[in-house]
């Protein structure tokens, strides 16, 4: 009797007899796939900031105020992105502070800004039956104010650069009016 011996080297192959899954379901190529994955996640994402569709989605994200109307009350216009649509109007001609008022439509607010004064001088921003806002320079020479709501319609502002008294700046409390029909540049 002849028995035959058949050596079958294919069941410890490591070509047909893959390793089972480690316990949890990862193994190395799970791991690989998934940080595949992640990397072309994240590189679509960075590709979509650098694009012009990328630029022009942040450029929107950011440039839309964060308070319209009443919600601007007392709020800074620059970190509200107010100034983005802000329009100015500033006196050409005997303007001793530089002194402008700025609307934003977008935000339905005003603030006042002044440019030529010294610490210690005020710039104020007020709407006619609205609330008045005050800034206070504190070092340098220019300030504005925080935003004075005027609603979507018809408003009248008012605003002024008030030296400190025995301080530096030579020019007298110095004011503006502007309305919504103002030459806003």
């Amino acid at each position: 009797m002849t028995t035959s011996s058949t050596s079958d080297n294919s069941a410890t192959s490591p070509e047909s007899d893959p390793q089972p899954p480690a316990r949890g379901g990862w193994n190395r190529r799970n791991s690989a796939t998934t940080l595949a994955c992640a990397v072309a996640i994240a590189g679509a994402v960075a590709a979509a900031f650098v694009t012009p569709l990328g630029d022009h989605l942040m450029k929107g994200l950011l440039d839309e105020p964060t308070c319209p109307g009443e919600a601007c009350e007392g709020k800074s216009p620059q970190i509200r992105g107010c100034g983005e649509d802000a329009r100015t109007y500033k006196p050409d001609v005997e303007n001793p502070a530089l002194l402008q008022l700025r609307y934003s439509e977008n935000c339905q607010a005003v603030w006042a800004r002044v440019e030529r004064g010294s610490p210690g001088d005020l710039v104020t921003a007020e709407a006619a039956g609205g609330t008045e806002r005050s800034a206070q320079i504190e070092y340098g020479d220019d300030k504005f104010t925080s935003m004075v709501s005027v609603g979507d319609g018809g408003f009248r502002v008012t605003a002024c650069a008030v030296p400190m008294a025995g301080g530096k700046s030579t020019y007298e409390r110095y004011c503006i009016h502007a309305t919504e029909a103002t030459a806003w540049r």
